[in-house]
């Protein structure tokens, strides 16, 4: 966790730091299921065809682990296990490994279901020792292999759900600092909001919401950063302002154009954000790794978010692969779904 550490440490000591985090979050399949992975390439040149299997699935991972451009790999714990814990690829790699350690009911996407329908319901597939150590009864000799997670509420202005949602959350914390797990959270926008709360206030809703979680907590048992939507300027600019301590980051939500992606990321700096993690706006790329490097160029300011999108789609001619859309559409932006369903 070295280079992680470090670039948390420059951007709480100094919050206008260039230094940006960049996460790839695989951890799909604790939602989707059969289809977490994706469609298959069949080949650079003609469409997809079948959804991708773990194998293929680990294989690109591995190769954007080789890269050495992506700060953090999320994934599921089985996932991770198998990359960290078998393969130990995260030994001399850049980026630090972590785990999707919470899997509440919001994210539950399967074929068929309608679990989103519901306000979230806390519950935790993983323990920590499985994510630290490969199992339970694994012994707790030296450092942890992964010691990271991503742990997640959704608010939706419901009182039991929200309720049993900060309950559950008190008790991972005290869960965590006894293991000595360190955890970043995410706070989905509202799946089912309630109590007529409206569209137009979920922004403010949520930046009181994050407020109130963090007020309760002491500094041992903070987050590492926060994982949020990016809902605009003025949203962000009011959290990251507000309590300059906190590192702030934003999710990708649904796939959308790459100039969706590039523009996100390089809005979400702008207005003080200094994580993003990417999940389908990676995974369904024409080509993962120039989409990782063309993300890492915007927040290194070598390259605007337009500019990044024409530079790509050069990349990907070059290369022999057949972009998703035409130029003239990639450079379209779209209202991405927020949410994770």
């Amino acid at each position: 966790m070295k280079q992680l550490i470090s670039k948390l440490e420059s951007i709480k000591a100094n919050p206008k730091s260039r230094d940006f985090i960049l996460a790839d979050a695989r951890d799909a399949d604790m939602a989707w299921g059969v289809t977490s992975f994706g469609k298959k390439r069949i080949s650079a040149d003609n469409g997809t065809e079948r959804y991708r299997t773990k194998p293929e699935f680990l294989e690109e991972i591995r190769s954007v682990i080789d890269q050495g451009i992506i700060d953090i790999v999320l994934a599921s714990t089985s996932t991770m296990h198998h990359l960290a814990h078998i393969e130990r690829l995260f030994d001399k790699a850049n980026a630090t490994p972590a785990v999707r350690i919470n899997d509440a009911t919001d994210i539950w996407i399967m074929r068929g279901a309608s679990y989103t329908k519901n306000p979230s319901v806390c519950f935790r597939s993983s323990y920590i020792e499985e994510a630290q150590y490969g199992s339970l009864s694994a012994p707790r000799t030296g450092n942890p292999i992964v010691n990271l997670g991503l742990y997640s509420i959704t608010f939706n202005n419901d009182l039991r759900a929200d309720l049993n949602s900060m309950n559950a959350f008190r008790e991972f914390r005290r869960d965590a600092e006894a293991a000595g797990f360190k955890y970043f959270l995410e706070i989905f926008a509202p799946n089912a909001p309630g109590g007529g709360l409206a569209p137009e206030d979920i922004p403010s809703y949520m930046n009181d919401c994050i407020a109130r979680t963090l007020a309760g907590i002491p500094p041992a048992g903070r987050p590492q950063f926060l994982k949020i939507p990016y809902f605009g300027p003025q949203a962000l600019e009011e959290l990251v302002s507000f309590d300059p301590s906190v590192v702030v980051g934003v999710l990708g939500g649904s796939s959308g154009t790459t100039h969706d992606a590039f523009k996100l990321i390089a809005d979400a700096q702008k207005y003080g954000a200094r994580v993003a993690l990417f999940g389908r706006k990676i995974k369904d790329s024409e080509h993962p790794l120039e989409f990782i490097r063309h993300l890492r160029a915007i927040v290194a300011s070598e390259i605007n978010a337009t500019d990044a999108v024409k530079q790509y789609h050069a990349v990907l001619q070059a290369k022999g692969y057949k972009p998703n859309r035409s130029l003239e559409q990639d450079l379209v932006l779209t209202q991405t779904e927020l949410c994770y369903a």
